[in-house]
């Protein structure tokens, strides 16, 4: 296996930001997070079976998210904060652990309020996951952090993006207890991410004992209050709308376009995979010409394209998804490494409060996109959200961030 030969984790003489990059551990946490999403998109992915199943409606599908994002979404930033101070090499694979749990679960749910439970184990696993390996991501970085954060998060992207496809072809004809096989899925996450613990733990060991480099100056407190305020807004406008693609892409293709539930899973995969390739290139973007530009453009630049799409066929609305599914997905690696230049030395909390962000708006926008659905019908949901790429205007009150800062 490729990760039997992980680089040793020494730390050189000169400052973390001229170590080279470590891309077998980058490798590594991107095949993990590409697993653990994997598993994750399987509960958005099942969502027309679980519907018929289960007799639920939009509102019920909705919560199933919120519940899964939220649980998410309350724990990353203690997560991030707890291990900023006490950092956790093997709490990867214990948070894959519980991901494992939620997942037999959901296989054997016979009722709404265990799947919730199911969903709620998944939040939590993932909690665990996403703060600490975007530690493990910015210090195997070798300074190119944005680089860094796009490898790590487009295996996440890959994982969800293919999720659909798994779900339309394996799960859809045999049933709910079919999601127990991905169970195998998560087996091999733990032993993935154990081997990462491994050498996360060397690195820590290592550092310990090298000479300590004195941390660059945060920003003035106000500026850092804007920023991260703006950033929250960002946060909000792309996860809105990202969830009403990827909770109810398939339901507005069914009622819009009358296709069968498998041929929307697979136009659901095109958006995903467009997802997954904008993410990849969010983060060298951003090396290159800055994070505040990526930001700006990604979110406003959807919105002419997100403003169309109710109003198309379904051949334009497969293209202005793979538009918008690129455009958009650029922003998060610029985000995150953008507050974490912000707040330097405080990379867990950073993450956890983004990723944490991330869930809980999407959450959220589930829950009331979802009771929309219900009250208007799912076409009008696009067309609300079809003007909240808008806010993408405030991005112009971030502050210009450009420095470079300790890889840790």
């Amino acid at each position: 296996m490729f990760l039997n030969n992980l680089p040793p984790a020494s730390v050189p003489e000169d400052p973390p930001e001229q170590t080279r990059t470590r891309f077998r551990v980058l490798g590594a946490i991107s095949f993990s997070h590409f697993l653990n999403d994997l598993i994750q998109s399987l509960i958005l992915a099942i969502y027309p079976l679980l519907k018929g199943s289960f007799d639920l409606n939009f509102t019920q599908i909705g919560l199933i998210t919120l519940t899964y994002q939220i649980t998410a979404s309350i724990l990353q930033p203690v997560v991030g904060l707890y291990t900023d101070k006490h950092p956790q090499p093997y709490s990867l694979s214990a948070g894959m652990g519980c991901t494992l749990l939620g997942l037999l679960t959901l296989a054997f749910a016979p009722d709404y309020p265990t799947l919730l439970l199911a969903a709620a184990l998944v939040g939590t696993g993932s909690s665990i996951f996403h703060p600490e390996s975007s530690r493990v991501a910015r210090l195997a970085s070798g300074g190119q952090h944005g680089l860094a954060q796009s490898i790590f998060q487009v295996g996440g992207n890959a994982g969800s993006a293919i999720g659909p496809l798994m779900a339309a072809w394996f799960i859809l004809p045999r049933g709910q207890h079919a999601v127990a096989w991905f169970s195998l899925a998560a087996l091999l996450a733990i032993v993935v991410l154990t081997q990462i613990g491994r050498w996360y733990q060397a690195h820590q060991l290592a550092q310990a004992t090298q000479p300590k480099f004195e941390a660059l100056p945060t920003f003035p407190r106000a500026t850092v209050i804007r920023g991260i305020s703006v950033l929250i807004l960002m946060v909000f406008s792309k996860y809105f709308y990202l969830t009403s693609l990827s909770s109810y892409y398939t339901f507005y293709l069914i009622s819009k376009f009358h296709l069968p539930v498998q041929v929307a899973q697979h136009y659901l995969f095109v958006f995903l995979a467009s997802v997954a390739i904008g993410t990849f290139l969010g983060g060298p973007i951003g090396d290159r010409i800055g994070r505040r530009k990526v930001i700006w453009g990604s979110i406003l630049g959807i919105a002419p394209f997100t403003l169309l799409l109710p109003h198309v066929d379904l051949a334009e609305t497969a293209v202005l998804s793979v538009i918008i599914g690129i455009v958009l997905a650029s922003a998060f690696s610029a985000i995150i490494v953008y507050a974490q230049e912000l707040m330097p030395n405080k990379t867990g909390t950073v993450a956890g409060l983004f990723y944490g962000l991330a869930f809980g708006m999407g959450g959220i926008g589930a829950a009331a996109l979802g009771h929309l659905a219900d009250l208007r019908g799912i076409e009008y949901v696009y067309q609300v959200c079809a003007y909240l790429p808008l806010l993408g205007l405030l991005a112009i009150l971030l502050p210009e961030v450009r420095r470079n800062l300790p890889a840790g």
